[in-house]
């Protein structure tokens, strides 16, 4: 119910920040949209998750209060909602319990120890995480599902509240998707607000659960696989969710990896915003070449960019892979003379194609060819696609087809 999306002045003001939403002048002209970036990572601890988290906690905090059977909360999760109930419980009195999986980064376990929650890391993944916080260990502990309980819900709509304050003329709001509480709570506000504006959805392709649930009409589990939107690959979507939302959101896309890459490249690029995989779906499909990119031209569209908790370990790699999808970081093996002078041609040749070498590797040992040939291992940065072909051309005049492998994979 509309009712039920509290508004940011009477329940999370003053306790959760309202987050800025500005004009992207350079996403704007390399989607042809007039983007938005509203910055959720800006929260305290990282993400969008402290709405919801502040909401529920101050009803539980109510619904309990003078309780003495009433423990504390508890939840299961490796990461964002961890990390809000954990900064947010103490404010509120609240004992905090977090059944972190044995996966979760160590630097998220630390960081919930540190805002004074108990950590208890148990099981190989979320599920038998969750599974561990039902048992009697925990009896008096009450369990907050992180995207499914209806005040969590009510909380994630204060976005799309502050949205419509901060935008004139919205044509779209795209929001990621994963266990369904953001967009559904995006999108009951926004319906009331501002009913000409329309919520589109987006989700990893190796997880594109709520698509699953459209199909069905219901949520079933879908299978998974690892995607850099980590934080969006849920299983199953939630069921309340999926009952506010199903309705309300006509149309959701999903978005591959190299998408999702060359998005969080962009941001760090041009915003100079490090996002995590999971924010940086909805950018991921207004690029040229994801699917709502014919859709959004000349349209107002906002992003909400939803977090920037991502490894400093993982972000490199990240950023490695948004290169290399964006044709800015190629790969080659080649066959070339062992004998002096055999690298320097190379060399020469890559230097009159402004090309830089990154790597390069000789591998003599493990080589089938005459014995005065040797095969090289070469990693070169590139300025885009275009000098990339260039390059793989001039490269297969000098050495000939057959002895060029081209972003091979090994």
């Amino acid at each position: 119910r509309a009712e039920d999306v509290p508004p940011p002045p009477r329940h999370i003001r003053g306790a959760v920040r309202s987050t800025p939403c500005f004009k992207s002048h350079p996403l704007s002209e390399h989607t042809g949209a007039e983007v938005f970036v509203k910055q959720e990572q800006s929260h305290y601890t990282g993400s969008f998750k402290e709405r919801g988290a502040r909401y529920a906690l101050s009803q539980i905090a109510k619904r309990f209060a003078g309780n003495d059977n009433f423990k504390g909360v508890i939840a299961a999760s490796a990461g964002n909602h961890a990390l809000a109930l954990s900064w947010h419980g103490p404010q509120l009195g609240l004992p905090i319990t977090v059944i972190m999986p044995e996966v979760a980064p160590i630097a998220k376990i630390g960081r919930c120890r540190q805002l004074g929650a108990n950590v208890v890391v148990h099981g190989a993944h979320i599920l038998e995480a969750f599974k561990h916080s039902q048992t009697d260990e925990f009896a008096g502990w009450e369990y907050l599902n992180g995207f499914d309980h209806p005040d969590i819900i009510a909380g994630a709509g204060t976005l799309g509240l502050e949205v419509d304050e901060q935008v004139d003329d919205i044509d779209y709001v795209l929001v990621p998707v994963g266990g369904g509480g953001l967009i559904a709570g995006v999108a009951l506000a926004l319906s009331t607000v501002r009913p000409s504006c329309k919520v589109l959805g987006v989700e990893p392709e190796r997880c594109a659960s709520y698509q699953a649930a459209l199909l069905a009409g219901e949520p079933v589990e879908t299978p998974t696989r690892p995607t850099l939107a980590d934080g969006l690959a849920v299983p199953k979507v939630g069921a309340n969710a999926f009952a506010v939302a199903k309705d309300l959101v006509k149309e959701t896309v999903s978005v591959n990896e190299r998408q999702i890459a060359i998005a969080m490249l962009r941001l760090v690029e041009t915003e100079k915003m490090v996002i995590e995989g999971g924010g940086a779906v909805g950018l991921a499909a207004i690029l040229p070449g994801g699917p709502l990119h014919a859709k959004v031209q000349g349209k107002r569209v906002v992003l909400p960019l939803c977090g920037g908790n991502i490894d400093t370990t993982v972000l490199g790699r990240v950023l490695d892979r948004g290169l290399a999808a964006d044709g800015r970081l190629v790969k080659f093996v080649a066959t070339i003379s062992d004998r002096p002078g055999g690298i320097a041609g190379l060399s020469q040749l890559l230097y009159q194609q402004r090309a830089s070498i990154r790597d390069i590797f000789h591998e003599r040992a493990w080589t089938h060819t005459a014995i005065d040939l040797v095969r090289i291992k070469v990693v070169l940065e590139t300025t885009n696609q275009q000098h990339a072909d260039e390059v793989r051309a001039a490269l297969v005049d000098f050495l000939g087809e057959g002895q060029l492998q081209w972003n091979a994979a090994d």
